[in-house]
């Protein structure tokens, strides 16, 4: 049986610089069966108990976390805003958490983050860093990558940085050992 990956930007932009980076990542990932995710394809109403009650447990929801407990390992690259997680991440994680708390049980996870600017997304990986382990998930690495459009080829959807491809390359590495 296959080793499952599953990979998404958390970000419902379509024009992600996470989704990019994620992607790339994705393909890096060799002797597994590989899946990138789209979060516009889990978009729901904002998260309430009201809305709880009055929907349930949305199909979407279940779906999305059915993806994420079907999987061996996650890739997940940040998308920030203000410093926090995208309003689309934060929903279907609110949404999926009332189905089962530890979304993330015992699953392996690299964490991911770039921007535009020179932080490249440090504030809401460390604060992915922090959360991710209350939730179950066993963080196996983590790589933010400043200044994006200097350090990734859109065009050809590669990083061109050899400093930080080498650290995406090595979180890759330890995702799957068995270390």
């Amino acid at each position: 049986m296959s080793t499952k990956v599953t990979c998404f930007a958390a970000s419902s932009s379509r024009n992600s610089i996470n989704k990019q980076l994620v992607t790339y990542a994705a393909g890096l990932v060799e002797g597994a069966d590989v899946e990138v995710l789209d979060l516009n394809d889990y978009e729901l109403p904002l998260f309430s108990v009201d809305r709880e009650a009055e929907l349930g447990q949305p199909q979407l929801a279940q779906d999305f976390l059915g993806k994420i407990q079907g999987s061996d390992a996650l890739i997940i690259a940040f998308a920030e805003h203000n410093g926090c997680y995208s309003a689309a991440y934060k929903n279907i994680y609110d949404w999926a958490s009332r189905i089962e708390a530890k979304v993330y049980k015992d699953t392996r996870i690299v964490l991911l983050a770039t921007s535009p600017g020179g932080r490249g997304g440090q504030s809401v990986l460390q604060l992915a860093l922090a959360q991710i382990p209350r939730f179950g998930g066993e963080i196996r690495g983590s790589v933010s990558m400043p200044m994006f459009f200097e350090n990734f080829d859109s065009e050809s959807g590669v990083v061109k940085n050899s400093e930080i491809d080498a650290e995406i390359k090595a979180v890759l590495k330890r995702l799957l050992s068995d270390d």
